[in-house]
């Protein structure tokens, strides 16, 4: 009776010990064996609302800021310092009033004010729009939109203007990419 108390308190102890070890040890070691920045490079982004991208070269994902769906849809991407930022949603007016109304959105932020000229903007896939630049204490920046199937697809990037011209060919690259309808 006492040896079989003794065997039970003896496996009993060596299962909290094993779960102390588990959790001091092993937890620790998984942590570290994933990975905490999973590349994008060369896959192409589904943003969501049937708009997808091939974010720049060193791109992560603000998952805190970045909401996939069917009609509505937006991602942060973090490139560096540099903040690009797509949002897709629901607008039945024309091109000019989508700037207009991404400019007001900019200009609404406390120092950001719209500088220089709009211009015409094309992506790879077809997708026509307008662009123009920004600034803000120590920082500058560009939007450009989109319509298209009664959406419109807002872009924004910004940065301290040194490390924004440093990213700046490949996020260009990658606003040339965004296309709607999918993976082709």
């Amino acid at each position: 009776m006492v040896a079989h108390r003794l065997v039970r308190n003896l496996l009993g102890g060596a299962a909290v010990l094993a779960a102390l070890l588990l959790v001091v040890f092993g937890l620790p070691a998984i942590n570290r064996a994933v990975p905490t920045d999973r590349s994008l490079a060369g896959r192409l982004y589904e943003v969501g609302a049937g708009v997808s991208v091939q974010p720049p070269p060193g791109a992560r994902v603000d998952a805190s800021k970045t909401r996939p769906g069917e009609e509505r849809a937006a991602v942060l991407f973090l490139v560096g310092d540099v903040r690009y930022a797509i949002v897709v949603q629901p607008f039945g007016g024309q091109i000019a009033e989508a700037a207009d109304r991404l400019r007001t959105k900019i200009k609404a932020t406390q120092g950001y004010q719209v500088t220089g000229d709009e211009g015409a903007v094309d992506t790879a896939s077809g997708l026509s729009g307008l662009s123009g630049g920004y600034t803000a204490p120590g920082r500058c920046g560009r939007y450009a939109v989109f319509l298209t199937d009664g959406r419109s697809i807002e872009v924004t990037v910004s940065g301290a203007q040194l490390e924004l011209q440093r990213e700046l060919a490949g996020i260009d690259d990658s606003i040339s990419s965004i296309r709607y309808g999918g993976v082709r």
